[in-house]
């Protein structure tokens, strides 16, 4: 069942007539990035490839190259609109252009009364969508009568989470329909949630599959539009795995999903009984495409199964529980944004922005929850009402950029279902590991990134704030979600521990040479990449080497950083470490590459070195050791 094949980049260039090249201007542009990367480089534009441009490509975490120009070369046939297969530019083409997607928020532990007013509270402050926790997960079952009290079903989509309790909680929920009046049945959209397949990779607990096909039964015989199954990708993507992988292990789940259901349904019913939940990225083009690719490659399963017309699965994003940081979790806000922003774009038709706080324990930074929840809420208030986002119907449409990564991606992500698929099917993948190793492979190339800094988290391996106040103990409780920043935040509670124990972090001294035109970049360097440990900085100006043993001992510091020039260096830097180990320092770095003292031996040649392209997770980890963190 291979997907449709799409025309390659730049697909039938080599068959056009000489001087017939769609972009004459391109090989201007091509000279004018040679000029510009050889005077970067500090080499003759002879030494450059061919296509000098191919050295600005990215390369992602599923293999696709993302090129610095996207041109008419690149472009790809015209998709159908939305509402048509293969529903990449959209599932509904008569979607209220005024709403756009459906603002969702999440309601989660509490009684019946207090659910029910912050479900009222936040339809009165614009959400339209509720995602309701059930059981262990929210609302005690015996209470969902109480939360639903004064909802208005047909106006407000509903979305249960209720874990192993979703049989009870759907039937809980179907005697309060039943006493519910409403003009049009077919308007009340239900998702009861069960998820049993994504649910086991993530080790909680969920509805058995044979349970899920019997509440499926239920729903399609039921007059509201009720979907009982909800395929969460999320939970790949939690776990560290690339857009491919989390796409292609969801339409795995999906097809398993089907094959159950179509043992007692019509294929119609049965695609009827799904729908997707994926997370959204701070990476706003890779997330539009995602969404994108995904509409596409359940619309080719729908074909396959030979029911085109209803392969347009709803979608639910849900902003990255990975990208949130605990340091500096404000800036958590822009993420979510910009999440939110790729998520809609996208077409997505439901969004839920998590709170900024949410890697947090609740009131870790002492604001309401009331605070965090306006701020998730209005994220997406300002990007439908003032930002009019839901105006336009896949406007990434025509994009060259967008079409492009969509129809890679959606190819990658395909090809990666094959080898689940091949491997005997989503269960049978899970139960050998093979799915496990697939992720944890990419999200050890994730991890080695944000280690080395390739990979920028900020407020945590890139412009830290070491005054902020320390985390409590159930901050630093390990969570399932691979959160991007999670190894320097781990060296960050190290520090936070120190400081509770000796009143003062872990600090180094920084020794800068020569003038502050030779050393300040280096300065900054490394104050950055300490902090990003937890490591304080203590810095007494520029210095020369008379005068480094008494700022060596006022500083009272185990740890020194020669920072200079490379030439200053030469000059100074093997008397500069020998005057530190005179002073009682006991470990020596030098930011810089070894290089740099290549003649150095002895004791005038220092410790160890800070580059830019160390693996700082390992660096600042044997530092904090040294000073006993």
């Amino acid at each position: 069942m291979p997907i449709a094949s799409d025309p390659s980049p730049g697909a039938g260039l080599a068959e056009r007539p000489e001087g017939t090249d769609p972009v004459p201007q391109y090989g201007a542009w091509r000279k004018g990035v040679a000029g510009v990367l050889a005077k970067a480089r500090r080499v003759d534009i002879a030494e450059l490839p061919d296509e000098p441009e191919q050295l600005l490509a990215q390369t992602t975490y599923d293999g696709l190259t993302v090129a610095p120009l996207y041109t008419r070369r690149d472009e790809r046939p015209e998709l159908p609109l939305p509402g048509a297969f293969p529903f990449v530019r959209g599932r509904d083409a008569a979607r209220d252009v005024h709403r756009g997607w459906y603002v969702s928020a999440f309601v989660g532990p509490g009684d019946g009364a207090a659910a029910k007013r912050e479900i009222l509270a936040g339809l009165e402050n614009g959400i339209s969508a509720i995602w309701l926790g059930v059981g262990e997960r929210g609302v005690p079952l015996a209470e969902l009568p109480a939360a639903l009290d004064g909802l208005l079903f047909e106006l407000a989509p509903l979305t249960l989470d209720a874990g192993a309790q979703v049989s009870s909680a759907a039937a809980t929920l179907f005697e309060v329909l039943d006493s519910y009046a409403a003009p049009e049945r077919a308007d009340i959209q239900l998702s009861l949630g069960a998820a049993p397949l994504t649910s086991r990779f993530a080790g909680v607990a969920d509805a058995e599959l044979s349970e899920t096909v019997a509440l499926a039964a239920q729903s399609i015989a039921r007059a509201e539009t009720v979907r009982a199954i909800t395929v969460d990708g999320t939970v790949f993507h939690d776990a560290g795995a690339s857009d491919a992988q989390e796409l292609g292990a969801a339409v795995a789940a999906g097809l398993e999903y089907l094959r159950a259901l179509t043992e007692g349904q019509d294929i119609a019913d049965a695609l009827g009984q799904l729908e997707f939940r994926f997370a959204a990225t701070d990476d706003q083009f890779a997330t539009i495409a995602k969404f994108r690719a995904a509409r596409k490659l359940w619309a080719r399963v729908a074909h396959a199964c030979g029911a085109p017309d209803f392969g347009g699965a709803p979608q639910h994003a849900v902003t990255s529980a990975a990208m949130m940081s605990q340091r500096d979790p404000w800036v958590n806000m822009l993420r979510t944004t910009l999440a939110a922003f790729g998520a809609g774009v996208g077409g997505a038709d439901t969004v839920t922005v998590l709170p900024f706080d949410s890697a947090l324990p609740a009131g870790e930074l002492g604001v309401s929850k009331s605070f965090a929840d306006r701020m998730a809420r209005n994220t997406q208030l300002l990007l439908l009402e003032e930002s009019h986002l839901g105006h336009v119907q896949d406007p990434g449409a025509g994009s060259w950029y967008v079409e492009d990564l969509t129809a890679e991606l959606a190819a990658k992500a395909w090809a990666f279902m094959q080898e689940l698929e091949a491997a005997g099917g989503y269960v049978a993948a899970l139960e050998s590991g093979l799915l496990a190793e697939r992720i944890a492979a990419t999200k050890a190339a994730r991890d080695s990134d944000v280690a080395h800094r390739k990979t920028a988290v900020t407020g945590v391996n890139e412009f830290p704030n070491l005054a902020e106040r320390p985390l409590s103990d159930a901050a630093r409780t390990p969570s399932r979600v691979a959160r991007y920043g999670a190894a320097f935040e781990a060296l960050r509670d190290r520090s936070d521990v120190y400081l509770a124990a000796n009143g003062a972090r872990p600090k180094a001294l920084l020794v800068p040479l020569g003038t502050v035109a030779e050393h300040n970049v280096r300065v900054t360097f490394i104050a950055n990449l300490l902090a990003s440990g937890g490591i304080e900085s203590i810095n007494p100006g520029p210095l020369d080497v008379a005068g480094i043993a008494s700022a060596a001992q006022e500083a009272d510091a185990r740890i020194a950083v020669l920072c200079g020039s490379d030439a200053r260096y030469g000059a100074e830097a093997g008397a500069a470490v020998e005057a530190l180990r005179a002073a009682g320092v006991e470990t020596v770095l030098l930011a810089g590459a070894a290089k740099a003292v290549a003649e150095l031996s002895g004791t005038q040649r220092p410790d160890g070195f800070l580059a830019a392209k160390i693996d700082a997770v390992a660096a600042l980890s044997g530092l904090l050791e040294k000073v006993g963190a």
